[in-house]
Order: C-alpha cells, then structure tokens, then sequence
C-alpha cells in the first residue's frame, strides 16, 4: 500500500510516496496551475505512479496542504457576503483596533472590509459578558435583516452576536433563519468559528472564514473528484494552519483555518527530521517560488500563536508561528523611481514564470539570476524534465538591469540575490532575535525549491553555525504530511479569578470540550488508542491586556498552586519577569484534540560509494566580488557517500533542489541522507 502528501504551491505541487512494505520514499514535482490547484493535482498523481507503475487502487491514503484560502483573501474574489450582528455593532469590522502598522507612512491604506457596509445588517438581541440575556432576539428584526440580505444577492452570509462564545443560542436560531430565507446560502457562525472574546478579532475571522467559504467549497469537490478520478480509493485529508489533518468536510466547514496550511508541514516536517538528526533547535527556511516562509523549532517543538493577519485581514486560529514574504524563486527584480534595484514582492508565479522558463515571462526574477551565475543547472532542473533558456535569462538581466544601472552582468545578478537574501535574512531575525533567542543555538533548516540555493549565504549573515538540508527539499512540505497526526481545536473563553472554585469550573469546561473532540474523533474514525488531549490554559495578571499560555496537562482538582506556579513560570518565559503578589485571571480554556496516524518512518540512507563516483562534472560558478568565478565541482545527491566531508566550494543537485556550498563551507551527508553544512563562520 501507498501513502502519498501533496503540497500545492504558487509555483510548483510537490509530491511525496511512501511505499508501506518497502519503506521506500519516492518525490515528484509538477507545474502548479493556478486556475485551478486541483488540476495540477490530478496530473502529478498520474504521472507519478505511472512513471513509478504503482496501481492507483493501491493509495491507502492522501493529505495535501493547499493555499486555496489564502490566495481567495489576497486576490479578494470570494463570495458575495453578508454580514449580521447585533444592533450597534455593524461597523465593527471597518473600525478594528485603529492601529497604524505604518503610522508615518501617508500612502498606506487598509485593505478593504470583505463586507461591505450595505452588507451588513443589525438585529435586535444582547447577550452580556457573563452570559446573562439583555435583550432576546427579536424574531422580527432578525427577519427583516436576513431578508435585506437576500435582496442584495449575498452567496454567503456571517453571524456574529455580541459575547455569542458566551451563549450561542441566538447565532443558532439566527442560522436557522437563514436557512429558511437562504436555502443555498453558506453559512458561519462567530459561536463555531471562534468561541473565544475579543470581538473585532472574532468578527473579522467569521468574515473571512464565510467570504472563502463557498469558492473553497468549489474547490474542494473538484479536488475530490479527481482524486477519485485517478483511482484513488483513499478520502482525502487536508493539512491546516496548526500542522494537524482535517478531513475534507470538516475544512468545508472551518476554510479560515487552513490559511498557512502547506508551509505549516513543512515546519511539521522540519521538527521531526531536526529530532531524528539531533538537531532539535532550527529555524525553517521554507523558500518556493513566490514566497520565504520562515519559523522556529526550540526543542523539536515548533511555536505557536493564535493570530496573524491573513492579506491584512486578522484571522485568529490556532496556528504554527510562520513568518512569510513575498521572496521566492519568481520574485521580480526591477529598478524603482528612485534608480534603485528591488526584489519583490511581485512574483512571476508558475504563470508565465521566470523568463528562462520560456513561458511567456518577461521580468528578471531570482531564478533567471542564479541561472546566469551559474548557481543554477540549465540541464538539471526538476531531473531535466524542465526545458531551460539560459540565455533570456542573460538577456533580460541585461537589458532590466545591468545597462540601466551601468554595471557588469555578473554584478547585476549577484545585486539581485543580495537583494533577495538581506530581505530573508530580516525575517529569519524577526522569529529568532526580536523573541529573544541566539542564533548561535540553532541550525538553519533549508528547504523548498529554492531554500539550499540561498541557506549558505544566508546562514552567514545571520550568524547560523550550521545548516540541515533534508532529502529532496523541494518536496518537504509535502513529506510533511506523512509526519503529522488529525487534530482540531476547542476554545472556551470565560473571565474569573484563580480561585479554586473557578480552577473546579475550568475543568469541567476541559471535560467538555473533550468530550465534543472525541465526538469528532469518532466522526473521522479514529480507534480510542490513538487519541490524546492536550490542554492549556490562556491567563494574565489581572489588569494586562493579553494572555500567556498555561500547560495543563496533568493537574487536577487539588492542583491550584501547581497552576500558579505554571503560570509564573510561563509568564517569566514570555515576557522575563513575573509579579506574584498580582492575582491571576483565568480568560479561556483550550482543548486540541490528536487522533495519531500512521507516519512514514525515518529510513537510513545507504549512500554511495566515493565521492568521485558521485562528481558528475564541474562548472563556473560565480559567488561574490572577492571570489568571482570559481571552477566549482557538482555532486549528485543520491550518490554522496555517507560521512564523507566534502569542502566548498561546491553544488549538489537532485531532483527538487540544487544546493551551494561557498568557499571555506564543508559539508557531510548524515546516515539518514541530510547534508549537514558547517557554515564555519
């Protein structure tokens, strides 16, 4: 039997197989086609196993991380959306927090509400912080607003009530109005959503959970049937924003979280091959074709939060830490009105592409720059079945860049990657040192297409010891799949002291949410065994304004000061103090419920025999202004022996990726087939 994770990114869909009697792993990359991301599903599954002649029947099981949602937020074509709330609050959504991101920048706007003003319509009820009824819906006002919104023609409509984590009862009758009035309506309640207080927060992620909805409905049936379509028996599951798997129906009805869903594992991914490694601290370096994502890994475990903004849209889920800039492989590279050279954040995407892609592309891009240094293999790329122009490359730097500046080829090329990198490096900083962590404790995990190419330079001027480049990067994201459990997220927000009355009534708001994640358990057939619960609770000091993170795991009834205690001591984590003769508020109580998986086992590498057998040739490779070009040997991956230094200058090349070693770099395959890279700094 066969287990198979997709990842569908801007530029590229990655594919990775697992063979369950072999142990086997094999990795295949496509053109993305992003008209429809399902398409180009459908066509790497089929070349795959037919280049690998493994029956479609025998694929015991499929996940696949996908951008859909996202890319629905950033190009802003979502559903017609309505919008109903309690009286007073409809403009909620445009007023948010009134924070300036930018505050002295003049030119820079707020991405426009998802729902308009003429959209979102009032009802007459109150539900109060404690959960008390102010104000009973009104059955009228809630009829006449649902019907003001089937007159402007809304697909989709969001429910959002004042303090509805609360008491839900009014999002709920209020839904079975919109079914009466909406029969084919998409609905999403602010009470299934997101339980939890804060409400501009709350509202904003309803919003934009109903506004991808129905598209990402659309999308999801054609993902499933062609799936089907190839001969694949196996439902399939999708990876979302916490690295944790979701069945098809489940994302049908909560689209928002899956808003970092491939990147999120790769991270995943990342963490398990740092453990197996012993490399437990790393910082991700996940660059595609269109974007870097970036985060941390501190003790094999990577960080959490649970809020980002989405296109500048706030969306608050569970989610892994991930910091993510329009710097890829596409990004174009042009000279602004200033006379100065920028990279990004346009990108050329899969559609038309690079220039030496020979698809229509017309911009320089990253790749058309390492191409021209020679960083890159015109021959080599995704095995050679991709047919490279070199010299448009050549050409368009030349024209877009070098002449207008008054520089060299090579200086405008190797402009460009600087470029590229310093932007990389800024966000590598911006989860690492601006948290309060040394670089010198970590090693930078490299990966996507385009990561190892950049990693050796980047590391440096980070200051990063050492680098871990996985078996075919290009395809982590999706080998994450196979390493990741199902999972779901229960919130229930509250505000009351540390009592231990009120520790009593936490755990009986953990027991219940336990309770509905075993429901969901047993809904996506998970055996009793393989399920676990991980609880935490969000607390403050009374009179903050935001929450630290409580594990509590393990504590009972008898167990308040050992809470304290935990508090305190996440609290000095955090923020690097603690004031214990402060009471403490308790705010909500957080339930994740695992349901564990089969994962694809971590297999050694056998390794090749020299590393002369390995060497496939040697080519200029141009680096910096001090070495210039430099005769560089090339390497085939699979046929590096194991723990066998190799001394840079040097590239490697395989399927998914091409890596570059600098001069003074070493670098050695481990057993389990990583290159493990001393940056020797």
């Amino acid at each position: 039997m066969y287990r198979i994770g997709v990842d569908v990114g801007g530029t590229f869909t990655d594919f990775t197989l697992l063979d369950d009697r072999s142990g086997d792993v094999h990795f295949f990359k496509t053109s993305s086609t992003p008209h429809d991301p399902s398409e180009a599903i459908e066509n790497g599954l089929r070349d795959m196993l037919g280049e690998l002649g493994f029956a479609p029947s025998s694929v015991s099981y499929l996940a696949h991380g996908t951008t859909v949602a996202t890319n629905i937020v950033i190009e802003r074509r979502g559903a017609r959306t309505g919008l109903v709330t309690t009286k007073g609050f409809r403009d909620v959504l445009e007023l948010g927090r009134q924070a300036r991101p930018s505050i002295y920048d003049y030119r820079m706007e707020k991405p426009p509400v998802l729902i308009p003003r003429d959209r979102r319509v009032e009802v007459l009820e109150r539900i109060g912080p404690d959960g008390e009824v102010l104000q009973a819906l009104d059955e009228d006002s809630l009829r006449e607003a649902v019907a003001k919104l089937a007159a402007t023609g809304v697909e989709s409509v969001a429910i959002c009530f004042l303090h509805s984590y609360r008491r839900p009862e009014h999002e709920a009758r209020a839904k079975e109005v919109v079914r009466e009035l909406l029969p084919d309506a998409y609905v999403s309640l602010s009470s299934e959503i997101l339980p939890e207080f804060r409400e501009f927060e709350r509202m904003s992620t309803v919003a934009v959970n109903a506004f991808v909805g129905p598209r990402m409905g659309s999308y999801l049936q054609r993902f499933r049937k062609r799936v089907a379509d190839v001969g694949i028996p196996a439902a399939p599951y999708t990876i979302h924003s916490n690295g944790g798997l979701m069945s098809i129906d489940t994302v049908y009805a909560s689209p928002v979280r899956t808003c970092v869903s491939g990147p999120a594992a790769g991270v995943v991914g990342a963490a398990e091959i740092g453990r197996v490694a012993g490399l437990p601290n790393l910082i991700t370096f996940d660059v595609g074709g269109t974007s870097t994502d970036v985060s941390l890994i501190d003790n094999c475990t990577p960080l959490f939060n649970s809020a980002r903004l989405v296109a500048g849209y706030p969306v608050k889920t569970p989610m892994l830490d991930i910091h993510v800039i329009g710097a890829g492989g596409g990004s174009i590279a042009a000279i602004d009105d200033a006379g100065s050279m920028k990279v990004g954040p346009r990108s050329a995407g899969a559609a038309p592409g690079p220039v030496a892609y020979g698809r229509g592309g017309t911009e320089p891009t990253i790749t058309d720059a390492n191409l021209c240094l020679g960083r890159l293999d015109a021959t080599t790329l995704l095995g050679g079945r991709m047919q490279i122009d070199l010299e448009a490359a050549r050409r368009v730097i030349r024209e877009a860049i070098a002449e207008p500046l008054g520089i060299s080829l090579e200086a405008a090329a190797h402009g460009i990657i600087q470029i590229a990198n310093a932007n990389m490096s800024r966000a590598i900083r911006s989860v690492s040192v601006e948290k309060g962590y040394d670089m010198g404790d970590f090693a930078l995990c490299a990966f996507g297409g385009a990561g190892p190419l950049h990693a050796a330079e980047v590391a440096v001027e980070c200051g990063l010891p050492r680098i871990l480049i996985p078996r075919e990067p290009g395809t982590l994201c999706a080998r994450g799949m196979l390493l990741t459990d199902l999972s779901s997220d229960y919130v229930r927000s509250f505000f009351s002291d540390c009592t231990a009355e009120n520790w009593t009534h936490v755990l009986g708001l953990f027991d219940a949410m336990e309770t509905e994640g075993a429901a969901w358990l047993d809904n996506e057939g998970v055996a009793t065994g393989d399920r676990r619960f991980n609880r935490v609770l969000d607390a403050r000091y009374r009179g903050q304004n935001f929450e630290v993170k409580v594990d509590c795991s393990g504590l009972g009834d008898g167990d308040l000061e050992e809470l304290e205690e935990r508090f305190h001591a996440a609290h000095v984590k955090e923020y690097g103090y603690d004031i214990r003769h402060r009471a403490i508020q308790l705010v909500s109580a957080r339930v994740q419920a695992i349901g564990a998986v089969e994962k694809a086992p971590q297999a050694k590498v056998q390794g090749g025999s020299s590393l002369e057998a390995a060497q496939t040739g040697s080519r200029p490779v141009y680096y910096d202004a001090t070495h210039g070009w430099l005769n560089t040997p090339i390497y085939h991956r699979g046929d590096l022996p194991s723990g066998v230094s190799i001394s840079g200058p040097a590239i490697i090349n395989e399927m998914s990726a091409t890596s570059l070693i600098l001069p003074g770099q070493t670098v050695v395959a481990d057993r389990w087939g990583n290159l493990i890279v001393e940056t020797n700094l």
